[in-house]
């Protein structure tokens, strides 16, 4: 553990005094219900991202990353705290494994407790704006300038409307402090066509804080989180009809301009190897909407609302030129609650150790091509749904959503419901876990049934809910116990299946065919 503790100062201090005296910027890139297979780098057949595949050409693809929850405020919740939505208060208990999210008539937000991303990035010295979506409550106390935001365009909610009852009016549009229009009325979405000019406005917002910040000579964090690609899609009107895939595609082809034009901008102005770039999505997309309104999800099960892999592994691609590797492709699995401790650790600051973190350092990973050890947990609601050790996945719960929706037709895997796999009622739970193979099965159509692997996993689950508190109860836990820890848990069912030919797929550390 001391070890590890230490990456992050040696990585920091490996980059040098300059790099010492002057921490990067930050800009993360957040999509709202972009699938895995929505860009041609992650295999969309009509590549119609060419900025975004540059991007991947010039970076780091990560193949196995995940968002904490497939929905999108608990996933926001997650990336700005580093925490587990259980943790963060972004659950709610008032129905089996039902997400929580913060529509308009909704009172909660985030709660004072938890410290963002952006507060601990002051004290580095940094400036902080959020563009776009927010999604973490809509109550004065829960305004983004109270955590840690120093300046903020964008919306409490996504583009949801139009209403038109005072008792529950369009969602407000934002500048700092001040409500400057509503979505529908001062900024216009046709929802005929499809037009919207907010793509185009976030964009402008974005290079306009860039120059800015640039002219300062402060290192800067931005977080850019728009939403075209969440129904109702929307773009401008010179990308209308300008794809293969409808008004999605077309929403799907500005954003890619738009951030090659940021890109651009960072170059331009000499400060691209100053800034960490990271893209992703809060959580898979959403097939209810697909395809018109919805992408894809490649060749994975399921999507958006769901713990199958469809619902929650991301597209990502970390871009930071002098320092990633050009063409790099990443087996780590990692999460968007590690984009908070990385991006501690790229401004030379610890995660907070008053509270559990969640989130690890993928530094050693990105520019060491270190893989490090750790298990995937699958959320949704309160209940942990499901696991990953290195390639193998066991579901504890498969069910997407109820009889009572299904039956209306809300269906979150349409066309793709699997028989004893995809579930609508909680009686039909009687062979769990079902255990998958990723490598092999990434679409999560044949159970396995290998007992040895189920009884590990069995055991990282057990840990994992038994001391939730603090990672270090949980790692004295896995030695106090004395019957498994990572490396001898690892050792023992290695051991045991190597005749079998898989004990390789099984370590993280030594996963290289991973989808």
């Amino acid at each position: 553990m001391a070890r590890a503790l230490l990456v992050p100062l040696c990585l920091w201090w490996a980059l040098g005094p300059a790099a010492a005296s002057a921490p990067p910027n930050i800009l993360i890139l957040l999509m709202d219900d972009m699938g895995w297979g929505d860009l041609g780098a992650f295999g969309e057949p009509s590549k119609e991202t060419p900025n975004l595949d540059q991007m991947a050409s010039e970076g780091m693809l990560f193949l196995d990353f995940y968002t904490a929850n497939p929905l999108c405020s608990p996933s926001r919740a997650a990336l700005l705290t580093g925490r587990l939505p259980v943790r963060n208060g972004f659950y709610t208990t008032n129905a089996h494994a039902r997400n929580a999210y913060t529509p308009q008539d909704i009172v909660g937000g985030i709660p004072d407790s938890e410290l963002l991303l952006p507060e601990l990035l002051k004290k580095a010295g940094y400036t902080n704006k959020i563009i776009g979506k927010w999604h973490l409550g809509h109550r004065p106390q829960f305004h983004p300038l109270k955590h840690g935001f120093d300046e903020w365009f964008g919306s409490p909610n996504c583009h949801f409307g139009p209403f038109d009852n005072r008792a529950l009016p369009n969602i407000p549009v934002y500048r700092d402090w001040e409500m400057i229009g509503r979505y529908y009325e001062d900024f216009k979405i046709d929802l005929k066509t499809g037009e919207a000019n907010l793509t185009q406005i976030y964009l402008q917002e974005a290079l306009d804080f860039i120059s800015k910040q640039q002219a300062s000579q402060q290192p800067f964090f931005l977080y850019w989180a728009i939403d075209a690609t969440h129904a109702p899609v929307y773009a401008s009107k010179h990308f209308l009809g300008t794809s293969q895939r409808g008004l999605y595609g077309d929403a799907v082809r500005e954003i890619d301009d738009s951030i090659g034009k940021i890109l651009k901008h960072l170059q331009k102005l000499g400060i691209s190897e100053d800034t960490f770039v990271f893209f992703t999505s809060d959580n898979g997309a959403a097939l209810i909407s697909a395809p018109k309104q919805g992408g894809s999800n490649g060749r994975f099960l399921c999507g958006k609302q769901t713990t199958f892999e469809g619902g929650m592994r991301e597209p990502a691609i970390a871009w930071w030129p002098g320092h990633i590797p050009a063409g790099g492709v990443s087996h780590q699995l990692g999460n968007v609650m590690d984009l908070f401790t990385t991006s501690l650790s790229l401004a030379g600051l610890q995660p907070p150790s008053d509270r559990q973190i969640d989130g690890i350092d993928l530094l050693p990973a990105i520019l060491q091509g270190k893989l490090i050890d750790r298990p995937i947990f699958y959320y949704r609601g309160n209940e942990m749904m499901a696991v990953r050790v290195g390639l193998y996945k066991a579901h504890y719960w498969t069910w997407s959503n109820s009889w009572e929706e299904y039956s209306k037709g809300i269906d979150f895997c349409p066309g793709q419901n699997v028989s004893g796999v995809t579930t609508h009622t909680q009686e039909e739970h009687t062979n769990l876990p079902l255990l998958f193979h990723l490598g092999r099965d990434p679409g999560e159509k044949y159970p396995l049934r290998v007992l040895t692997l189920r009884h590990l996993i069995f055991w990282v689950v057990t840990l994992h809910t038994r001391y939730c508190v603090t990672r270090r109860d949980f790692f004295r836990a896995m030695i106090s116990v004395q019957v498994i820890t990572w490396g001898l848990a690892f050792s023992v069912f290695v051991g045991e299946l190597a005749a079998k030919g898989i004990a390789e797929d099984a370590s993280p550390s030594r996963s290289r065919d991973s989808t």
